[in-house]
């Protein structure tokens, strides 16, 4: 074996290894920024001003608005907070239970296709820009980011479904 086969072979063992770490790096920093996510705006619930926040977004919802005549602004805030915090709990015992990591990405699956939806449901066109494809601040470009935070809990749903079978 010759010297630039061994060093082309340790090479590749070092980008090997480092492509290994930065994977593992990535896989905890979306587990746990996600879980940090959910428990802080889940917390933010129980205060009146988020509260109020997200009342014309739950009020627009063909798929909660239904929670308001039952629960009132504050309940319903409130019921959403319990999810995400219980979502966010889940998956930060996601590294010791696949199983609590699945339920936490399906509650975080649950929450982000619902919150999607409120693309479809409130105002989130720009009419001053001519409306669609011009999203607005809020709710528009607010609620885009949860298509990325969609797509972290599937895979965390699949990484932890691996880790059981």
């Amino acid at each position: 074996m010759t010297t630039s086969e061994i060093t082309s072979g340790d090479a590749a063992r070092s980008y090997g290894a480092l492509s290994a770490n930065l994977c593992t790096g990535g896989k905890y920093i979306t587990l746990y920024a996600i879980a940090l996510i959910f428990v802080w705006i889940g917390a933010m619930k129980f205060t009146a001003y988020e509260a109020a926040a997200i009342e014309g977004l739950v009020a627009s919802s063909p798929f909660v608005s239904w929670l308001y005549p039952i629960l009132g602004q504050r309940g319903a805030a409130a019921l959403i907070g319990v999810i995400e915090i219980s979502g966010a709990i889940l998956l930060f015992a996601r590294p010791w239970s696949p199983r609590a990591g699945i339920a936490g990405a399906a509650i975080v699956l649950a929450t982000t296709a619902t919150t999607v939806s409120f693309l479809f449901s409130a105002p989130g066109w720009e009419p001053s820009l001519g409306g669609f494809p011009a999203l607005s601040v809020v709710p528009g470009q607010f609620l885009l980011k949860d298509i990325a935070i969609f797509g972290a809990a599937l895979w965390i749903a699949g990484d932890a479904y691996r880790d059981i079978t």
